[in-house]
């Protein structure tokens, strides 16, 4: 069975459960599975964008502010990023005190912290969810 990009459906597939369904649209579900977690259900979208507006928050404070001392902006992005920031920060310090403290290995280890946590939240979402219809035995 030939599939819309050209390629064959392996043996036992048919078109519904391999490659574009009845209506045209592609539904490969493992890859894009992870991604639906992280940035598909309200809880993770809100979670998000509360980081983006904390980033933003951050980035204005950074750029344009005038302080007297130490800004303290960049402290509520490590507490979105809490309790995952803290175990890519013991990892770091594993390879040496300097290396965790750079900006190269700080912001990427933020970015995978909060998409970390996004994909955690997902799948708690999920499970609760799923998790709605408890399994009870009947006539009990």
């Amino acid at each position: 069975m030939r599939l819309s990009s050209g390629t064959q459906a392996p043996p036992g597939r048919t078109v519904a459960a391999w490659g574009d369904d009845h209506h045209g649209r592609s539904h490969a579900r493992t890859p894009d599975r992870p991604a639906r977690l992280t940035f598909g259900n309200r809880p993770t979208q809100a979670y998000l964008a509360l980081v983006a507006v904390a980033a933003v928050h951050v980035a204005v404070d950074t750029a344009f502010a005038q302080h007297a001392d130490a800004s303290f902006a960049g402290v509520w992005l490590f507490f979105l990023a809490a309790p995952a920031i803290f175990g890519f920060l013991a990892a770091g310090m594993s390879f040496g005190d300097s290396s965790a403290e750079s900006a190269a290995f700080l912001y990427p280890a933020l970015v995978l912290a909060v998409l970390l946590q996004a994909l955690a939240l997902g799948a708690f979402t999920r499970l609760l969810k799923d998790g709605t219809t408890a399994a009870r035995p009947r006539g009990v």
